[in-house]
């Protein structure tokens, strides 16, 4: 029987990434992808996840209004075991950590999350790379039970561009899912401090190399000169010193972001902070230590005393721009 891969996020954004690498997946397999799109707003999406690569959508209209693990995942496993799904591609958001790991487990298969890569090996044998250990360590799994179920973070791949003469099949299915006895009493969304930093085009972080919160001004003055509009930092910084909220935390436990530019001030580049941010357009790093870690994912790199270069760079980009 023919391999077919689904894919899900209820994270649009997400989902477009998700089909590009489901796309590349299916090409190497020659086989079908299928995007699912389920809950009330699935219907306004079916034509845009053709556009974006999916060969086939299979819609659940408005039956859900909120996300529920039992219910989603009773979803899912009806349309894998009518399609016969190999391979499952979730988003790594917390409801969908939630959705794969329900799934396996009813399903009695294998399941790897928090996935950076996904590729075919041979031709035919996926692979995933993961970071452990608490980002001290990769690793590469792969998975041997069936179907295969993976999510996958965001901002590691590039959506394909939107292509609206691609054509694909739109298969309505309602009322597939059992209604659960939870009830969702309120959902209040979590304030941001200003920008969004995930959607942020330009940022600026600051780590250890600061020292003290006050001094905090000069990554902001950076930022509103480059109208980057938010600045972000490390772990210590947020979780530690309690300097920023956890909206500006970028890195393995934090937030993924792939600016168009990212600065990193005063960050040494541990492997936790860099699996936040390694997908950033162009990286330019400050720091006092030559043989710090983030000069090896840098495009521009600067060796000196924060404090004594980064007002010197403010004031070229001043008198640059007039």
């Amino acid at each position: 029987m023919k391999t077919m891969i689904v894919v899900y996020s209820e994270n649009e954004k997400l989902m477009l990434e998700l089909l590009a690498k489901g796309r590349e997946i299916a090409d190497g397999l020659n086989t079908t992808l299928v995007g699912l799109s389920i809950g009330k707003n699935s219907s306004e999406r079916e034509q845009d996840l053709i556009y974006h690569g999916a060969d086939q959508v299979i819609s659940t209209g408005k039956d859900q209004e909120y996300f529920k693990a039992e219910e989603y995942s009773q979803i899912l496993i009806n349309i894998l075991n009518e399609l016969s799904a190999d391979i499952v591609i979730i988003g790594n958001t917390k409801n969908g950590k939630e959705l794969a790991a329900r799934t396996a487990g009813h399903l009695d298969t294998g399941c790897i999350t928090d996935c950076t890569k996904l590729y075919l090996i041979d031709g035919k044998k996926i692979v995933a790379e993961r970071i452990v250990y608490g980002g001290n360590a990769l690793a590469v799994q792969s998975l041997s039970s069936s179907p295969k179920i993976y999510t996958m973070i965001p901002r590691v791949t590039d959506a394909l561009p939107k292509d609206d003469t691609r054509k694909g099949e739109i298969i309505k299915k309602e009322g597939i899912s059992t209604v659960s006895s939870s009830k969702i009493i309120k959902i209040q969304e979590k304030k941001i401090e200003g920008v969004n930093i995930e959607d942020a085009e330009i940022i600026v972080s600051c780590g250890r190399g600061m020292k003290k919160k006050e001094d905090i001004s000069l990554i902001k003055e950076l930022a509103d000169l480059l109208q980057g509009e938010t600045i972000g930092c490390t772990r210590p910084i947020s979780a530690d010193l309690n300097w920023l909220s956890e909206d500006h935390w970028v890195g393995l436990s934090g937030h993924k972001v792939k600016p168009r530019i990212y600065i990193a001030v005063g960050i040494s580049g541990q492997i936790q902070h860099l699996a936040g941010m390694r997908g950033s357009d162009v990286i330019v790093a400050f720091n006092k230590d030559p043989e710090a870690p983030i000069f090896k994912a840098a495009d521009y790199g600067v060796v000196g005393d924060l404090y004594q270069a980064l007002p010197l760079f403010i004031q070229k980009i001043k008198q640059k721009m007039g």
